[in-house]
């Protein structure tokens, strides 16, 4: 459920990456994936700065600095389409609006369900795969309609196992 993380799991997830600055990062990865809504919530943030001994502005300038944070609530799946030039030429935002379409959902919103949460990004590297989505760490190309809604579906249907093995 989203936001439920209590101070001692933040406290423990701090300890677990390593009490210090240089870790900063990581400690926050690890925060925003354990939120179970894919953000890092200001008062985790405050905490963060308090245990490393940093200003807070530190740690919200990384928050708000790397498109992998987010200070809001998101879906567990985080779906980004890359806008880069080579996506571009090959119909990005066509696979934005199939991604769209198939959803619900405009860009940047995230699903009733909470499942997904759709943005454009930068390149990610996978240029010669255009166009481009990636899901967490999986990367989609050479999508199409069919793609994008096999994609979908794949991903409802796993959330669904979770669910029912939970």
């Amino acid at each position: 459920m989203c936001g439920e993380l209590q101070k001692e799991q933040v406290r423990a997830i701090i300890k677990q990456q390593g009490k210090t600055k240089e870790k900063l990062l990581s400690i926050l990865l690890a925060i925003q994936e354990a939120s179970g809504c894919n953000y890092v919530d200001k008062k985790w943030a405050k905490l963060v700065a308090v245990e490393l001994d940093i200003p807070l502005t530190k740690v919200y300038d990384v928050l708000t600095f790397y498109e992998m944070f987010s200070i809001k609530p998101r879906g567990k799946y985080l779906i980004e389409i890359c806008q880069s030039a080579p996506c571009h030429v090959v119909q990005a935002n066509s696979v934005g609006q199939m991604f769209m379409e198939e959803l619900g959902i405009k860009m940047g919103e995230t699903t009733w369900d909470n499942l997904f949460t759709l943005q454009y990004t930068s390149c990610f590297g996978a240029c010669d795969l255009a166009p481009v989505a990636k899901i967490g760490d999986k990367v989609y190309g050479h999508l199409t309609r069919e793609k994008v809604a096999q994609i979908i579906k794949n991903y409802r249907e796993g959330a669904r196992c979770q669910k029912q093995s939970n």
